[in-house]
């Protein structure tokens, strides 16, 4: 596993999303205990230090499908903002997941129904740090 980058705001409000959706059972425990060690496993950073390469919440990113080349574009939101019409996908999403905390060019290996597949960050097209937006 490389070496995941989250801003304390995002590990702060993602912990307690897990939490919440635990007390109300909208999680499940195997869902939230990898989301957890996928956080315990992070560099903790202040929202301005976050390299604007990094996947965050609220960024907008471009994937592709290493096997098949298709190419796919969301937004990673809070469990509350998720609208898959508006391609905006929540944290607790197994893509969301896989993804958070990971840099551009980045190749994650992710398992889909079918078995593994690779996945690659093409672009960030938006990140709220980047972008000067710490408190989103």
């Amino acid at each position: 596993m490389s070496n995941i980058i989250i801003n304390r705001l995002d590990y702060a409000r993602i912990k307690r999303c897990i939490n919440d959706a635990k007390q109300i059972k909208s999680i499940s425990n195997a869902e939230a205990e990898k989301l957890m060690q996928e956080l315990d496993s992070a560099k903790i950073v202040t929202p301005e230090d976050i390299p604007s390469n990094v996947v965050t919440m609220n960024s907008i990113v471009r994937l592709s499908f290493l096997n098949s080349n298709k190419q796919v574009q969301f937004q990673i939101v809070y469990p509350d903002q998720a609208n898959f019409k508006e391609n905006k996908i929540s944290i607790f999403s197994p893509i969301a997941t896989a993804l958070i905390g990971y840099k551009v060019a980045d190749e994650i290996e992710w398992l889909v129904p079918a078995g593994p597949t690779n996945i690659r960050i093409d672009e960030i097209i938006y990140q709220p740090e980047a972008s000067g937006d710490y408190s989103l």
